[in-house]
């Protein structure tokens, strides 16, 4: 029985993760063998050796960095199930000694990862459905002033569907997927057919011809090859929605075999007729398949862009948790799927951003010398987090570790670089993004260590506290206050506020901190810790992982456990609200004291983050000098 109950869920979460996980580098043979042959950058001149190079570059590229690499090595390095570049990060850091080089190096690589992946997750969306929309010139040049227009008409319909959640969007695009994937493989194997001699390509002595036969052209064309795996670092990343087993499932049963089957029969096409590319994706199909096959490419491409969707929103709930965004509002759209998640502030972000770029490139040829560079980059990052998660946390030893990684660094290397031409023609929005996004990361990292040291620095010790408070003698009111604060050790400023202006303090009174660890998810039994110190204060300390949803409530009413009974109704909330004033000379730059400012005044509010009963909390505020 739970057998089939297991098997029925494998095949649900595969199926769902066609429509989710794969679309990004499922849509990839839309425009990839286009742009190496036909592109407006060192386009490849169509002969036999170069087409079968090109195939055997495809094939291998994909069997080395997203089979081999992804599927199988880097998505063993899961942090409880938990993947993507911060998830990769955290369990790099674990066993290193806090504010070392090493670890200092290891942060910075992760947030520069994470702040690409943003950069990729605004360029997949726009290249993915203006590649598809395009294909409407094919059929008669009058939708060609449509294009654009209809391109932003999707966009802006599918990121308006987000908040219906990853679960919802699934179950749809699912089943759209399994169709696409099966055209896929149909068109390629129909044109293999008339020349099964492309399949030889497959021989990676064709690659390796093609690459040292071609220096200069070779090197170029790897900016274009590259365009076949984009899409695997976000297969890393939704790892956390439906697992690794319904990930690894749908790639090595449906979908790798479906990609290579419809290269090979681009590349046949190619041989036949060199004039097909034009675009020898739609030009596979016969003429009465291509209105339907527009439509279907234009879906799939709309789930393409879900995966680096639903993967900027589970980064950007890591960051949320581990201090390096400000409090912004989480939705969780599944009650089976805990990582399945909406934020509506990303998703306004990512389109804003994505219509911008649309309109500014206009045309998939032209995003495609912007595509690449950002994908790169992270999987570069990630081979190096990856050999710290080897050594610290599979106790490899370093050279096991550096040698295992070499080749996926020196392929992802290669794209890189080949992508680093293209900076001047389009290179630079993902690099400028994303710098952007590092510095808000950064920024709000630092700024809030500087708030907190200077109230630290105007503190005073809770102990001491108390024994004075015990020997003046201060009034107690009946009830419980719940003063929330980033120390536990230290006199929450709200306290003292409290004290000065209503000359009393309650008789329970509960000193809440919360701690965040670098795992998914604390289990409930470890939530809460209750010490009890003189004068009836007590000490909580409330845990949670970088997924869990915090929840005070839910947390207060788990110290019934350790004794400390709790009655809401009974029961206050004191929050301080600091009213920042930036400084010159401060430690940290002017101009980034005025971001942190500013994202400071915008974070979303602590009462809703930690699910707070609005009406039984009390604010008090204070003015810090940064």
């Amino acid at each position: 029985m739970q057998q089939g109950q297991d098997k029925k869920r494998l095949a649900t979460l595969t199926l769902a993760a066609l429509g989710i996980v794969y679309g990004d580098i499922g849509t990839s043979p839309l425009y990839s063998i286009k742009e190496v042959f036909g592109g407006a950058h060192h386009p490849v001149p169509i002969t036999p050796e170069n087409v079968l190079g090109i195939l055997s570059l495809f094939f291998w590229s994909l069997i080395i960095v997203v089979t081999a690499k992804y599927v199988f090595f880097i998505m063993r390095a899961n942090n409880k199930g938990e993947g993507g570049i911060i998830a990769l990060m955290t369990l790099a850091l674990h066993k290193g000694t806090p504010g070392t080089w090493e670890q200092k190096l290891l942060v910075t690589l992760g947030l520069v990862g994470a702040a690409l992946f943003y950069g990729d997750g605004v360029i997949t969306p726009a290249i993915s459905v203006l590649s598809a929309v395009e294909g409407l010139e094919i059929i008669t040049p009058t939708f060609t002033p449509y294009i654009l227009p209809i391109t932003l008409v999707v966009l802006v319909g599918l990121f308006m569907f987000q908040r219906r959640g990853t679960a919802h969007v699934g179950a749809l695009f699912g089943p759209v997927m399994v169709v696409w994937f099966a055209v896929l493989a149909l068109l390629g194997a129909l044109a293999i057919v008339d020349n099964p001699a492309v399949l030889s390509a497959i021989n990676p002595l064709y690659a390796f011809q093609f690459l040292t036969g071609n220096a200069t052209l070779g090197f170029f064309a790897l900016g274009a090859v590259v365009l076949c795996i984009t899409g695997a670092e976000a297969l890393y990343a939704d790892m956390g929605h439906f697992g690794a087993k319904p990930i690894q499932t749908a790639w090595l049963g449906y979908v790798m075999p479906a990609l290579l089957i419809n290269y090979f029969g681009q590349g046949s096409l190619l041989l036949a007729n060199p004039g097909a590319v034009e675009n020898p994706f739609y030009l596979l199909a016969p003429e009465w398949a291509m209105y339907p096959l527009v439509t279907l490419s234009t879906l799939a491409t709309i789930i393409a862009s879900q995966a680096v969707i639903s993967g900027s929103f589970s980064i950007t709930q890591q960051a949320i948790q581990l201090g390096y965004t400000p409090r912004l509002e989480i939705q969780h759209t599944s009650d089976k799927e805990i990582g399945q998640i909406y934020l509506p502030g990303i998703n306004w972000l990512l389109l804003i951003s994505i219509v911008a770029l649309v309109i500014e490139f206009g045309s998939s040829s032209n995003l495609a010398a912007a595509y690449g560079i950002a994908v790169t980059g992270t999987m570069l990052i990630t081979n190096i987090l990856a050999i710290a998660v080897a050594i610290r946390l599979w106790h490899w030893s370093p050279l096991r570790a550096v040698l295992g990684a070499t080749p996926f660094i020196c392929i992802d290397l290669g794209f890189f670089l080949a992508n680093s031409v293209k900076i001047p023609d389009g290179g630079w929005f993902p690099l400028v993004f994303g710098l952007a996004i590092f510095i808000l990361l950064t920024t709000w990292k630092r700024g809030r260590e500087l708030l907190g040291e200077r109230l630290a620095a105007d503190a005073m010790g809770l102990k001491p506290f108390i024994r004075s408070m015990t020997d003046d003698g201060v009034a107690r009111v009946p009830g419980t206050a719940v003063f929330l604060t980033p120390n536990a050790e230290l006199v929450p400023h709200a306290m003292l506020h409290s004290l000065k202006h209503y000359k009393a303090l309650h008789e329970q009174i509960i000193i809440l901190s919360v701690e965040v660890f670098d795992v998914p998810y604390v289990p409930t039994i470890d939530r809460v810790e209750v010490h009890r110190l003189d004068g009836n204060f007590i000490q909580v300390m409330v845990q949670y992982g970088f997924k869990d949803e915090p929840d005070i409530p839910a947390a207060l009413a788990l110290c019934a456990a350790s004794g400390l009974h709790i009655d809401m109704m009974d029961t206050s909330f004191f929050l301080g609200r600091e009213t920042l004033i930036p400084k010159l000379g401060s430690e940290m730059a002017y101009w980034r004291e005025l971001i942190f400012v500013a994202m400071f005044r915008n974070a979303g509010s602590a009462t809703t983050f930690f699910k707070i009963p609005s009406n039984r909390v009390v604010e008090l505020g204070s003015q810090v000098v940064l």
